[in-house]
């Protein structure tokens, strides 16, 4: 009768424990980032019986219960759709950083967005981590990155980001034609768009006369370059040069070689041979021709790709990686210590936040990131709800278990000696 006080009393403890994870989990089905737990349990002692040592049947008598530990379940939660570009979910291994003050906070929760100072925050005003790519000075980029290599986990600073980002103009500094000028003794005109150091996109025109004075077996023409507006209302520089080609119309001799385009050099590439300008007897089609330089452009948002660069969009067609979104792991999830149902913090049991490796030894999120997107609880409803009705029906049968014994216990009180 004692033993199923012990029995009993243990039970009701352990399922109500049980009854509380359980019910915590099912109210946070909802929560973005949430991770469930499930509740496991132990035996406190076990009596051995006396029995034959060739008996199949287990002679241990439990003599109750207790809740070993909740375990974090590590499985991704459902991915729900947004409307923000900031808002992010990983698939698979890892944990945003996100900081106040203080340590780092790791999180799933990707529900994140600019506040008043440009800052990448969640919505409750913590910081999210990374490294910033270093090529904005105040409102202009100063250079173009591809990628923003990934620095140490304990360099890791707030992003930040502004509204308004200006691409600055790259002006012409090499222009390269291509075209066949014929055999007839006709203006051919060519023609490439070159950018100016104020960004001013201008013309710069090449026309060819053939030259009425010919030394066979080639052929020689006078070629005039001119820079000036789309519209020709102001011309910047004019130069004169002579292109020679042999018998077959590959061109052999050149004397073009560069013409200011309001205050920026810029190089004339008439190719050699067959590769650039030419002159044979085929029909004539339009030239090409092709510029370096870039328009100025402003700032039309900010992207985030699989990789966690964050890659600024401008409306000169221009795009550039600026930030770099961390993604934090570590050796033992289970071990993080729970702030709350979507934060932890690193413990002795988890170990020190890492990042994972490539083979050179560079820094990589080790996993990927999707935008527009957000994970929700990774707790399951229907689990939840069948496990609440068996903890429930186990909490039932040790209440039970404990009135039985009490009645057991009044009986044999009231017996007469």
């Amino acid at each position: 009768m004692i033993q199923a006080f012990y029995s009993g009393i243990s039970g009701v403890k352990t399922h109500s424990t049980g009854i509380d994870v359980v019910s915590d989990n099912l109210a946070n089905t909802n929560t973005v980032g949430y991770r469930g737990y499930d509740v496991e349990f132990k035996s406190l002692f076990e009596n051995m019986q006396n029995s034959s040592t060739n008996s199949v049947i287990d002679s241990t008598v439990g003599v109750g219960s207790q809740v070993q530990a909740t375990a974090m379940i590590q499985g991704n939660g459902s991915l729900a759709l947004s409307e923000r570009s900031t808002d992010l979910a990983i698939d698979g291994d890892g944990w945003f950083g996100i900081q106040r003050e203080g340590k780092p906070v790791y999180t799933r929760d990707g529900a994140f967005t600019f506040d008043a100072n440009d800052n990448l925050v969640s919505v409750d005003g913590y910081h999210v981590l990374g490294t910033m790519g270093g090529n904005i000075n105040g409102k202009t980029l100063t250079s173009t990155l591809n990628e923003v290599a990934l620095g140490d986990v304990d360099k890791q600073e707030k992003l930040r980001f502004p509204k308004y980002l200006n691409y600055p103009p790259e002006p012409t500094t090499k222009a390269s034609f291509s075209a066949n000028l014929g055999v007839d003794p006709e203006v051919r005109t060519i023609s490439a768009a070159v950018i100016d150091p104020k960004g001013i996109k201008n013309e710069l025109k090449l026309e060819f006369t053939k030259d009425p004075v010919q030394n066979p077996p080639g052929s020689q023409w006078n070629v005039r370059a001119t820079t000036q507006t789309l519209y020709g209302e102001t011309i910047y520089d004019t130069k004169n040069g002579r292109v020679e080609f042999d018998s077959s119309g590959g061109l052999i001799s050149n004397t073009l070689s560069s013409i200011d385009n309001n205050g920026a050099s810029v190089a004339m590439d008439l190719g050699s041979d067959f590769s650039g300008i030419i002159a044979i007897s085929v029909p004539v089609v339009s030239g090409s021709t092709n510029s370096d330089g870039t328009i100025g452009g402003e700032l039309m948002g900010y992207d985030i790709n699989k990789n966690g660069e964050v890659v600024a969009t401008f409306t000169n067609g221009k795009q550039s990686s600026v930030g770099k979104i961390a993604v934090y792991h570590f050796q033992n999830n289970q071990g993080l210590e729970r702030l709350s149902g979507t934060r932890f913090q690193e413990s002795s049991n988890s170990g020190k936040a890492l990042f994972f490796q490539d083979k050179s030894g560079k820094n990589i999120i080790g996993t990927n990131i999707s935008n527009f997107v957000l994970e929700g609880s990774n707790y399951k409803m229907e689990v939840g709800l069948t496990q609440l009705i068996i903890l429930q029906r186990g909490f039932d049968a040790n209440s039970k278990s404990i009135t039985t014994a009490d009645e057991m216990m009044q009986k044999a009180l009231s017996m007469d000696a």
